[in-house]
């Protein structure tokens, strides 16, 4: 395949793979293909989200931030490594750097009452967290958390295409998977001379799961490393999805499909004491999953990469890199 040096992130329509003509999934395995083996994202419309949904999400989620610290603390607990609940200002910080980034998130997982008994990796899941103060989080939280869900496993049926494995690959190894939705308030910094002059809202970084599907974040700033070392700015239109290749896939296709650098920028000095919300959710896959390199992505030109890891073995090692969990 050619590369391709994208200035902007591809636009797809899902309503082509999910719309049964062959040629017109046949193009969207294609284009996906392209982008997603030269700059890892693309822009995604007729996701499933409706825009209703969407401004029910954001109000709830503004909502919760703008509770007092002391409250959102309430529902952070360090014993879960910020895999539920809140997670605290500059608490995580990206790999390689010691400055915590400047945000504040909210970790919501897997229902446990969707997950039925007799399967055993309902025993791995934490219970989900809500605060008392905003009820309605849980219901709208849980809706955006399924829709994105089937959105995200029709992309991997498409991957699944393009790498040239059985359409339904990856059905089974995501049914009930450790994903997250991640809702995050970069919040606003009053004196931008009282933080650390190599503080940003997310430092550079590669995402640790298979895909992440990014809803419409407030403002600018969400910039990916091209190839050719150019950033170039991340924009989606807002009935648009940017859904992009985390590095558990890239581990798994030995860097066929890339997991690209990307960052969320601070904004001009004048804009530092506005908030910028953003929420993305991050697929995981379940942790018995095999992330071993395919041997149909491996070759003289490109020899193995990684060495062998479940994903459950892969995320633990992720989260003491990012100072969520302790060694």
């Amino acid at each position: 395949m050619s590369e391709i040096l994208f200035d902007e992130v591809p636009s797809l329509d899902l309503a082509d793979f999910t719309s049964g003509d062959e040629g017109r999934r046949a193009q969207f395995v294609q284009k996906l293909g392209d982008a997603y083996q030269n700059i890892g994202f693309i822009a995604l419309k007729n996701h499933g989200l409706s825009d209703d949904l969407t401004e029910r999400l954001y109000a709830a989620v503004k909502k919760f931030f703008a509770l007092p610290d002391e409250v959102k603390q309430k529902y952070e607990n360090p014993e879960l490594a910020g895999q539920r609940g809140y997670v605290g200002k500059g608490r995580e910080k990206a790999k390689g750097f010691n400055t915590g980034d400047l945000k504040e998130f909210y970790h919501v997982g897997q229902d446990l009452n969707g997950i039925p008994d007799s399967d055993p990796i309902k025993e791995e899941y934490p219970a989900n967290i809500w605060p008392s103060e905003v009820p309605e989080l849980e219901e709208v939280t849980l809706e955006a958390y399924r829709k994105l869900e089937a959105a995200g496993k029709e992309v991997l049926r498409a991957i699944a295409l393009h790498l040239g494995l059985e359409e339904t690959y990856f059905d089974e190894k995501v049914k009930y998977g450790n994903s997250i939705l991640r809702p995050i308030h970069y919040f606003p910094i009053e004196d931008p001379d009282k933080v650390p002059a190599d503080a940003v809202r997310a430092a550079e970084h590669g995402d640790i799961n298979l895909i992440t599907l990014l809803m419409g974040a407030s403002a600018d700033g969400l910039q990916v490393l091209r190839r050719d070392g150019k950033w170039i700015p991340i924009t989606a239109l807002p009935e648009q999805v940017v859904v992009n290749v985390g590095d558990m896939l890239a581990r798994l296709t030995n860097n066929r499909l890339k997991s690209t650098i990307h960052r969320v920028v601070n904004p001009p000095r004048e804009l530092m004491n506005t908030s910028r919300f953003s929420i993305p959710f991050f697929m995981h896959p379940r942790s018995e999953m095999d992330l071993t390199c395919l041997e149909s992505c491996i070759d003289e030109q490109n020899p193995k990469a990684y060495p062998d890891a479940t994903a459950g073995e892969y995320l633990n090692e992720r989260l003491v890199e990012l100072g969520l969990k302790k060694a």
